[in-house]
């Protein structure tokens, strides 16, 4: 199974309404984080003893770009940080339909390039880092 968006074109990714694809914004790579956390207690003469206390943070960093003349238009990072801050969790869910979890957005980072007349960007980079959520 998978998700396709309301123009047609194939979903890379589902962020809470917002669809990553060619179409509209796509991401260039995908990098994940997951870290899980070890108290040590100091030991005289040797290591440290180590336990293990839960999952630490689970990130994801989607850098990518839009083409506002060619597809998506230029609001697509506009959407992004809207959704940012709206201050919810959202289910992320892959193109195949392999959900990932809930995760809030802690940051967009934009810069464009390739100036049109008016100042109208013609490439408009984007970085998007996500955490996981774990509450109710």
């Amino acid at each position: 199974m998978s998700l396709r968006s309301t123009s047609g074109g194939d979903v890379m990714m589902s962020l809470g309404g917002f669809r990553f694809g060619l179409n509209t914004a796509a991401y260039q790579e995908l990098s994940r984080t997951t870290e899980e956390r070890w108290a040590a207690q100091d030991r005289f003469g040797q290591l440290a003893a180590l336990q293990h206390t839960g999952p630490g943070p689970d990130t994801i960093t989607l850098p990518g770009v839009v083409f506002p003349e060619f597809r998506g238009g230029l609001g697509q990072v506009d959407r992004m940080r809207e959704l940012a801050g709206r201050g919810q969790p959202l289910s992320l869910i892959t193109g195949t339909g392999r959900v990932l979890g809930r995760y809030v957005i802690e940051r967009v980072e934009e810069r464009q390039s390739v100036f049109a007349a008016r100042g109208m960007a013609r490439r408009v980079e984007f970085t998007l880092n996500l955490r996981r959520y774990d509450g109710p």
